[in-house]
Parts: C-alpha cells; sequence; structure tokens
C-alpha cells in the first residue's frame, strides 16, 4: 500500500509548514502499518494541518520518546507493541478504559500533560454499530487475552454486553487474563468468566449460546494463515456474529469455517482498525474522521 495523500481536489503536496502539528505512532516492528496513509489522508480531506508519522521505538528507547512529545511539542502519538504496558509508568493521566486495560495506545498532549488512552475495544464496539449491531445485552466468547483481547473485554463490557466468556491457553496472558477478569467484575455489572481453552466441550457449548464469537488471537494471520480455534461449521449458528480481529489476509480459514456454516454475519478486523482510529484521530482533532473516505482509499484497486 503508497502512502499517497489525496486530498479534496486531488493529490496534495507542500502541505507541511512551520505550523504543523506532528503526531507519531511509536512500535517496533512498524513499517507495515497502514495508521499514516488512513491519518494524513483524513487530515488532508478535512484541510487539518496535522502529518502523522512511524517511529520505529521499542522499550528501550520509549522513555525518550515519551519525552519528544512534550520536548517538541507534538500533538500526541498512537502506541503498539511492544509498548502498550511500557508507556504507562511515562504518562500523567489514564483514561478509565486504560486502567482498566492497564495499556495504551494512544497519548494525547495537552500542552506538556500526557494522557493515556486505549481506543482498541472502542474500536470493536463501533464496528459492530457500522454493521447494525449493539453489543449492549449480548453474550460473547471471545478467545485471547493478550494486545487486542483485553480492551475488546473492558470495552464491551463498559458498553453493556451481558456476558463475556473468555477462552485463553494457559501461557504468559493467563494472568492478565485472570486480572481482566477481577477488573471486569470489579467495575461494571457484566458477568465474565475465564476457561482454559483446552477445554473444548465447554468452548463449543459456549460459541453455541453466544450472540457473538471473536477471536483476538494472532491465529490466522502469518505464518498461521491455514489454522483455526474453530474447525467444525456445526458449533456456529447462522444469527450470530464471527469476529476476526486479523486483516490481513482479508478472509482468514475461521471466516471461511463461519460463511460455510451460513453465519450471516462474519467480519475481519479492518472496521476495527479504522474505527480505534478514528477514535485517536478525535482526540487529538476534535474532529471526527471521514471513515467512509478513508475505506474507499484503503480497499482502492490503485492502491498497490
Amino acid at each position: 500500500m503508497t502512502n499517497k495523500i489525496t486530498g479534496v481536489n486531488g493529490p496534495i503536496t507542500g502541505w507541511l509548514d512551520g505550523h504543523t502539528y506532528l503526531i507519531g505512532l511509536m512500535a517496533y516492528p512498524i513499517r507495515h502499518s497502514m495508521s499514516p496513509t488512513m491519518h494524513n489522508n483524513a487530515f488532508a480531506k478535512l484541510g487539518l494541518n496535522y502529518t502523522y508519522l512511524c517511529f520505529e521505538v521499542g522499550n528501550d528507547k520509549l522513555k525518550g520518546a515519551v519525552d519528544a512529545i512534550r520536548t517538541l511539542d507534538m500533538r500526541g502519538s498512537n502506541v503498539s507493541m511492544p509498548n502498550k504496558k511500557e508507556v504507562i509508568q511515562y504518562l500523567d493521566k489514564l483514561s478509565p478504559a486504560a486502567k482498566m486495560c492497564d495499556a495504551v495506545n494512544t497519548i494525547v498532549n495537552d500542552h506538556g500533560v500526557l494522557t493515556g488512552y486505549t481506543t482498541d475495544g472502542i474500536g470493536f464496539v463501533q464496528s459492530l454499530k457500522d454493521e447494525g449491531f449493539d453489543i449492549k445485552g449480548k453474550i460473547m466468547t471471545l478467545t485471547g487475552a493478550g494486545g487486542a483481547a483485553t480492551p475488546i473485554a473492558v470495552q464491551s463490557a463498559l458498553d453493556g454486553a451481558k456476558e463475556i466468556r473468555m477462552f485463553n491457553i494457559r501461557d504468559k496472558n493467563w494472568p492478565q487474563a485472570e486480572k481482566t477478569v477481577k477488573t471486569i467484575r470489579e467495575n461494571t455489572d457484566c458477568k465474565v468468566s475465564l476457561t482454559e481453552l483446552s477445554d473444548q466441550e465447554a468452548f463449543k457449548q459456549s460459541i453455541g449460546e453466544s450472540d457473538i464469537y471473536c477471536d483476538a488471537t494472532s491465529i490466522g494471520m502469518k505464518p498461521f494463515e491455514d489454522k483455526t480455534l474453530v474447525s467444525d461449521p456445526s458449533w456456529f449458528h447462522q444469527d450470530m456474529v464471527v469476529f476476526d480481529t486479523v486483516y490481513s489476509p482479508r478472509t482468514t480459514k475461521l471466516m471461511r469455517v463461519a460463511q460455510e456454516a451460513g453465519v450471516k454475519h462474519v467480519y475481519d478486523g479492518i472496521g476495527m482498525m479504522i474505527d480505534q482510529g478514528a477514535a485517536s484521530f478525535k482526540l487529538w482533532t476534535g474532529k471526527e474522521m471521514p471513515t467512509d473516505y478513508i475505506r474507499e482509499i484503503i480497499f482502492s484497486d490503485d492502491n498497490d
């Protein structure tokens, strides 16, 4: 994907000047990210004097990078792996959701005061709303316990999900999953549970009783494109939502299994990616991202 800047009247050149606000993305690795394309085209479309750049920053350089946000009077930054938890110690404030997730993906600089937010869960919930599906009152089975699953669980609970059933292998993320369950119980009315993924009977039953199945693991993306946690179409029912947070490839094996089962609502993670970016965009600019326009840019045939 080329990071073209399209603008209202065609390609824009020379849009940077002495008044341009800088926004970054700090992660490692990060050169593959679609975020610069998304944000810079949105800035251009709305005529906003901002620019968005990627910076390959790991934990070892993170403190200096966050100090630079203040020093250079940057408007803020996105933060991705491996920095989402590590960055918290260098910030002044956290949003309620960021506190609950113990993770940050967006920093806003207000005159030297740095506030951390998490918009990943917002992106998930909003992407469902975009498809006409409200999380409120719903039962969700969620696989994963890492950087995507935690904010999805927290934001879904905050937005009124009736029940969240988390499944994960007992790996390094298991303690985080236990913490997420405890936090949701203490701060919301949502019923939440955690079960080992090895209990396949419980997993199958949970999916069958759920309105939503969300896979927030890396299964389905390289190098696991030929794998899925659910390989039997009979586990799904037609009226549920099957959501894979992976967006490359655009159709994962999980999605194909769900389609084979006749599931009517099968989605990849591209909508979540755009909507979490839109939430960050609004925090920085106070403006609504033109998401329909951004979808056209990302999906355009001449973007390769």
